[in-house]
């Protein structure tokens, strides 16, 4: 896998460079700024992209906009996006973009080098990731009435489809059958009024759709 990096703090940049590095992946450019993240892709098209959401010169959204402006010069681009914060709007923003594997973390997560990569490898097949902080969130905002309905178990399994994990997944995660997944899944469809679909990072992102993505 060849990636791109837009992060402003060189240590934080060298650091994923290095633990990158180590798994095999290779960092074919990293780079501090939106322009350059543009440049960056252009040049070396990149199996995928890491940004920071907050870039120079304002440090308020270059980084998000970013990699929209590279999704949208190459679609289905995977992106996988950084903050130091929940960012809600942004999140909402990036994922409203359909085409390709995406991903919101928050930095601390990179700290947890083996889930970071696993991470950044299910972005680049084309899947979704959000952190945990960030789906709580989204799920925590108004006008998401039919969420009341869903039992804790319900949302649990909720929030692991939004992080991108597959029935199996969910199932070893949560120490439950595949069937007991599945009946899940149905209801968690049934009561958001949402038709069931199959897989993948679109049921995902039909069900942060329903919660205003």
């Amino acid at each position: 896998m060849r990636v791109v990096i837009a992060e402003d703090n060189v240590l934080l940049s060298a650091g994923l460079e290095l633990l990158l590095g180590s798994k095999g992946i290779e960092v074919v450019a990293t780079v501090t700024d939106g322009p350059a993240l543009v440049a960056a892709v252009d040049r070396h098209g990149p199996d995928a992209v890491i940004a920071d959401v907050r870039l120079p010169p304002s440090f308020r959204d270059e980084g998000v906009r970013a990699a929209l402006r590279v999704r949208k010069a190459h679609p289905g681009l995977p992106v996988l996006v950084l903050s130091q914060y929940v960012e809600k709007v942004y999140a909402r923003e990036l994922l409203s973009e359909r085409a390709g594997g995406v991903g919101y973390l928050l930095k601390d997560r990179v700290s947890r080098v083996g889930q970071f990569v696993d991470d950044l490898r299910r972005v680049a097949r084309g899947g979704t990731v959000l952190d945990p902080d960030v789906v709580a969130q989204l799920m925590a905002g108004p006008g998401h009435s039919g969420l009341d309905r869903l039992t804790a178990r319900e949302k649990e399994v909720l929030a692991l489809m939004a992080r991108g994990f597959g029935n199996a997944e969910i199932g070893r995660s949560l120490v439950v059958t595949d069937n007991a997944v599945h009946k899940h899944i149905g209801n968690i469809f049934a009561k958001l009024g949402l038709p069931p679909a199959d897989g993948g990072h679109r049921r995902v992102l039909a069900v942060l759709a329903y919660l205003g993505v």
